[in-house]
């Protein structure tokens, strides 16, 4: 567990948000829900309930991803699945709620079921041996991850490895941590639909001396046919991957403004003259080309190639395609405020028919946290401060 605040990384502590932002509260306008909210269709309505445990009958909700430091539990680590219900953007508000009724969930031993799944983070040389325990599951699973040179067999392709874990069996997979950098883990069984339900997440391979900057965040960008997830869930939805069209665009698995969210969101949160180092990479089928504005930043790292310091530049720009993952850098420099990343495809950048929302983020430096805007933001995003 963690108490930093923003997406998952080094980010901020709790008490020093609620410190910053006044307590948020205190700021927050009378009445401001109402702006910037159009009709939408919405793949389902509906708000979590306080207790997220599915004591209500109803599947359980998915809870952010969490950062599991591998190299301190041996090298070992047990993935499983849950099915869940994922909010998305659960409020009222910028052409909410959507949710998604059914998803398959990566859990890390016991750990909360998320989506994306729990961050993998381990070190060059220690390998990990990674094991999916499909014991309460209820259909086929296996885990393949990118940049990792591995033996055949542990692939994690049932096509070329005869191997897939079936409903009430283990498998553990070695993985050799020999690639530094940051890569992408999905199911491999049925990959067209697995992932598309919420079955993939990040490892991360530091290089031995890593330096971290001051503040570091992973983003995971991804697009959702929701009408899949209706129809798992049983609903009325009809759905082919040939026919898939997008309606769901997310940040670590939410829509804007809930990837406002300090907690259960994405924000990026800087001081003034901060390294900020954010690991992306894109968890979905189509290519999402990111923006920060009034910040340019250098892509330092390539599907865990480090980019060689003379042929880096500044940009504000970077085209991540599908399964791609790049890592910038950029000093927060502007003037202090709150500054939008996004996709820009802008029709990505929405809920429904409303605008803005989608796969849309913030960089907030903490010198305008206890401003009113931030309060609109926060209370938009449905972070009451308490």
């Amino acid at each position: 567990m963690t108490d930093r605040i923003g997406a998952p990384g080094t980010g901020i502590s709790r008490r020093e948000f609620l410190a910053a932002s006044g307590g948020v509260g205190t700021a927050m306008l009378a009445g401001c829900t109402a702006g910037g909210r159009q009709s939408a269709t919405n793949p389902t309505l509906g708000e979590p309930p306080a207790n997220v445990s599915g004591s209500d009958g109803k599947l359980p909700y998915t809870s952010p991803p969490e950062v599991v430091q591998v190299d301190d539990q041996g090298g070992e680590v047990t993935l499983s699945t849950q099915q869940c219900r994922h909010a998305v953007h659960p409020k009222e508000t910028m052409g909410g709620p959507i949710e998604l009724p059914q998803v398959w969930a990566f859990k890390a031993d016991d750990g909360p079921a998320s989506v994306p799944g729990p961050i993998l983070r381990t070190t060059e040389g220690n390998d990990m041996a990674v094991t999916l325990d499909n014991t309460d599951g209820m259909r086929p699973h296996t885990v393949h991850f990118h940049g990792s040179q591995k033996t055949w067999k542990n692939d994690g392709v049932p096509t070329t490895t005869g191997i897939q874990v079936e409903p009430g069996e283990k498998h553990t997979y070695s993985i050799p941590a020999n690639v530094p950098g940051t890569h992408f883990y999905h199911c491999h069984y049925q990959t067209h639909r697995h992932i598309d339900m919420g079955m993939y997440g990040i490892l991360r391979v530091d290089p031995k001396g890593y330096e971290p900057a001051d503040k570091e965040y992973f983003m995971t960008v991804k697009e959702w046919d929701s009408r899949l997830n209706r129809m798992m869930a049983g609903g009325d939805a009809q759905y082919s991957p040939r026919d898939r069209n997008p309606d769901v665009f997310t940040i670590n698995g939410k829509s804007a403004p809930r990837s406002f969210h300090p907690e259960d969101g994405s924000p990026i949160i800087v001081d003034k003259g901060d390294t900020v180092r954010v690991h992306f990479v894109n968890g979905g089928y189509m290519s999402h080309p990111l923006h920060t504005h009034n910040h340019r930043f250098e892509v330092i790292e390539h599907d865990g190639g480090v980019i060689p310091e003379v042929a880096r530049y500044d940009q504000d720009v970077t085209n991540v395609a599908p399964a791609e993952r790049r890592v910038i850098e950029f000093t927060a420099d502007a003037d202090p405020g709150i500054y939008l990343l996004h996709c820009h495809k802008v029709n990505h950048v929405m809920n429904g028919d409303s605008y803005p929302g989608g796969m849309l983020g913030a960089i907030v430096y903490r010198e305008a946290m206890d401003s009113d805007i931030f309060g609109q933001l926060m209370e938009y995003a449905g972070y009451d401060g308490k």
